[in-house]
């Protein structure tokens, strides 16, 4: 009896999972022209951070799941926002200016240029880090799946262009690739997810990303003390990044330039990958220095022709 019990319960669990589902709310192609970069953080303990399946595609705190695009340009030329089920809008925002170095930004509007719809049954999607000026929608306004709400920006609390979404219910925060709270993890394709065509899982790791006039020490990439956020005209430009759970055959792609364009590009195949390893790239200083301005780096883990995961960085020249 108790086992029937049970097992009704369940099946009543699965049968509400059912009742929504969201599609991808961004224009992109996964792999292609867009990667997700962080997962709901399932770990409630502070300080510490996994994604469903444990591993480390996320951060401390992280309430949503994360689309990134893989240039600054994308913002220029206008990437929709999608909205990822039918519904009602419920709140907007649209005054925040796209800023990477988030000045005014507070724990009260880290959302940035945002829509909020609801979705009946206590379901609610946010979407954050819009593009000013690009929201389309009105409080109140009837939704269909697919509609565009907005373009991606840098509104908010992002330093890159990516389109934060998020999925609750009853105001409290659900993983949309675990809804069902487990101490469990799930494996890297779950079978019972509320999108309607689950994206595919990569475990990477991809961090501290930065410039620095020398290849780093690993503690000084991890503390930052590496990290420059301004260098002089006469100095090298080194790249650095950590990289981990990496594959045989995958290859790290090391991107830079400035405002006379590109100052280096060099890709890196890797052969007997480690957990963890410290990567860089760089360049000398040119005779003349390199010119005064901001120089924007970028670094691409690609598997199996498929983009899993990019990193940004970025300093200022000052002669």
């Amino acid at each position: 009896m108790r086992a029937l019990f049970a097992l009704l319960i369940c099946a009543a669990t699965s049968s509400a999972a059912q009742d929504i589902r969201f599609q991808q709310p961004l224009d992109c192609v996964l792999g292609k022209t867009c990667f997700i970069e962080d997962y709901v953080d399932t770990d409630p303990d502070e300080r510490q951070a996994q994604d469903f399946t444990c591993g480390f595609n996320t951060r401390d705190g992280h309430k949503g799941t994360d689309f990134a695009l893989l240039d600054f340009s994308d913002i220029t030329k206008g990437v929709s926002v999608f909205a990822a089920a039918d519904g009602q809008v419920l709140r907007t925002r649209d005054k925040m200016p796209d800023d990477r170095l988030q000045r005014g930004v507070t724990s009260n509007n880290a959302c940035g240029n945002a829509v909020i719809i609801a979705h009946g049954d206590g379901y609610t999607s946010t979407y954050c880090h819009l593009k000013l000026g690009s929201v389309r929608v009105v409080p109140g306004e009837a939704i269909k799946a697919g509609q565009v709400l907005g373009l991606v920006g840098l509104s908010g609390q992002t330093s890159h262009p990516h389109l934060h979404f998020q999925v609750s219910k009853n105001n409290m925060r659900i993983d949309p690739f675990r809804p069902f709270q487990s101490n469990s993890c799930e494996t890297a394709q779950p079978e019972e997810t509320l999108w309607v065509e689950t994206p595919e899982y990569h475990a990477s790791i991809l961090r501290f990303a930065g410039f620095s006039n020398s290849v780093p020490e690993y503690k000084d990439m991890r503390s930052a003390k590496a990290l420059l956020k301004t260098s002089a005209g006469d100095q090298p430009l080194v790249l650095y990044i950590e990289a981990g759970l990496t594959q045989h055959g995958d290859v790290l792609e090391f991107y830079a330039d400035g405002p006379n364009g590109e100052i280096f590009s060099h890709s890196i195949l890797m052969k007997s990958p480690r957990k963890s390893e410290r990567r860089a790239f760089g360049k000398r200083a040119p005779a003349k220095g390199w010119a005064s301005g901001e120089y924007t780096g970028r670094v691409t883990l690609t598997r199996k022709g498929e983009i899993i995961a990019n990193r940004f960085a970025h300093v200022t020249v000052v002669n």
